[in-house]
């Protein structure tokens, strides 16, 4: 039990640091989130929001980073 609990200890600080980075985005007028590509559909009473190219976005940065750092690795 002594491991599941340091994996959820290890689970919060990592959404701490990617709320912070969020955050911090966001206040640099960054337009993520309002990219070409990003879909949203306002209904009577409903919003429905789909970031699609935020995501590609970011899934490219990410795919670079982690090849990036598993070269280093070697």
């Amino acid at each position: 039990m002594n491991e599941f609990g340091r994996l959820l200890i290890g689970f919060g600080l990592l959404l701490v640091v990617v709320g912070a980075v969020v955050l911090l985005l966001g206040r640099t007028g960054l337009p993520l989130g309002r990219l070409p590509g990003d879909f949203s559909w306002r209904g009577k009473h409903t919003t429905v929001y789909f970031p699609l190219g935020t995501s590609i976005l970011l899934s490219v940065v990410l795919s670079l980073l982690f090849y990036i750092l598993s070269r280093f690795r070697r």
